[in-house]
């Protein structure tokens, strides 16, 4: 593909921010969305007037606490003058928005594109347990469900724990994939968030541990399994041409990956050790020069354990059906193995930001600024973040410029 129209590649992360993050802040979300949206563009350098793009993932929609805000009240709130918007829930996973953002600035509809995505789980469930992802309460009440929720909620399996648990066991079935192999997702993360400030659980976790939690959904137990809290993140999203004076070094966007070639569903894909990532993992490579080889540091997504080591596969990163063996011990993808995995202690152990955070951590990574937790092997150069699971996936190819 000729270099000129990978569009992507005209634009660049100028700009992170975060809002306090939290197990239950019992704070307004709206109020949590404007935090990360007003540090994200300070951090880039920029003034609220010269945001001319917004977007957000999913906007006002789910279940409570799912969405912290939508794109209409972050644009009336910060009183925005935008040459291009936009939300929803059906893209390309959670980075979906990020990815949108990039087209927008590269066809010159924005300059500089602000991106949200909030969250309040632990707020909105309070004392009560995690909520489904389906409405209807897992079958009860007066719901009438259709389409794919038809064929789950009456087996009470409203859950994404549940269809995630399906592409697990088909993955342990065929390729001897074992629960101890899974545990060093868990295991990595929890070691990674000790040295993060803002993570929720920082306390060590052992194999014991792990393996005496109670199961939620076999294979899964507990720990497999993302951390409800409250929070959001932001970022800035420039044409290059716009990010060559601001604050940072801007972080490239080499190539993304969104494609979906198999079914658009969660339970009727054509492989079921796989998922969606297989085709925007694959579709990644096609849009650069650069190889699996290259990459420094892995962000990739981790609201079940399993979905991270099915990422490593889709991404190249480790042959298909092999993922078990590469994280076994948990070395190779310790913060000083060879290959970085979710140094940030992911979504497992620093909290459910539902993708945004992986992208936050690659750029500090690649920025150099991540503090105590900072691979310092060598200096990231090149790093993937990536999100998404079931038939919604999307990943981002970043490099420090």
């Amino acid at each position: 593909m000729d270099a000129n129209s990978i569009l992507e590649r005209r634009a660049c992360v100028t700009g992170i921010g975060q809002s306090a993050i939290g197990r239950r802040l019992g704070i307004n979300p709206l109020e949590l969305t404007l935090d990360s949206c007003v540090a994200a563009v300070e951090d880039a350098g920029l003034e609220m007037s010269d945001i001319d793009g917004l977007v957000t993932y999913p906007g006002a929609a789910g279940p409570s606490g799912f969405s912290g805000a939508g794109a209409v009240q972050v644009h009336e709130a910060l009183r925005l003058k935008l040459g291009w918007h936009d939300s929803g829930i059906e893209a390309p996973g959670q980075l979906g928005s990020v990815i949108k953002a990039c087209l927008a600035v590269a066809a010159g509809l924005a300059r500089h594109v602000l991106c949200f995505r909030s969250v309040w789980e632990g707020t909105a469930q309070g004392t009560k347990g995690r909520a489904g992802l389906m409405p209807g309460g897992g079958g009860r009440g007066n719901f009438r469900a259709s389409g794919f929720s038809e064929w789950t909620l009456p087996f009470s399996a409203p859950s994404a724990a549940v269809w995630i648990a399906m592409f697990a066991q088909r993955h342990f079935h065929l390729y001897g994939t074992t629960r101890e192999q899974m545990a060093q997702i868990a295991l990595n993360a929890r070691a990674n968030a000790a040295l993060n400030p803002d993570a929720i659980y920082r306390d060590p976790m052992t194999m014991d541990d792990y393996m005496s939690a109670r199961l939620i959904s076999t294979p899964f137990g507990l720990f497999d399994c993302d951390v409800p809290c409250d929070g959001s993140t932001a970022f800035v999203i420039s044409h290059v041409d716009a990010a060559r004076d601001l604050r940072h070094t801007p972080v490239r966007v080499e190539a993304v990956g969104t494609a979906l070639l198999g079914r658009p569903s969660w339970d009727q894909f054509d492989d079921l050790s796989t998922m969606a990532n297989r085709d925007a993992g694959a579709q990644l490579w096609t849009r650069t020069e650069l190889t699996p080889s290259d990459v420094d540091i892995v962000e990739a997504y981790d609201g079940f354990s399993f979905l991270t080591m099915s990422w490593l596969e889709a991404l190249g990163l480790v042959p298909v059906g092999e993922s078990g063996p590469f994280v076994e011990g948990g070395q190779r993808i310790a913060r000083d193995g060879e290959l970085p995995l979710n140094t940030h202690g992911g979504q497992l152990s620093a909290g459910r930001l539902h993708g945004y955070g992986f992208l936050h951590e690659a750029v500090l990574q690649l920025r150099g600024e991540a503090g105590e937790r900072q691979v310092t092997r060598k200096q990231p150069q090149v790093g993937i973040a990536a999100a998404g699971g079931g038939n919604t996936c999307g990943c981002l190819l970043l490099t420090r410029e």
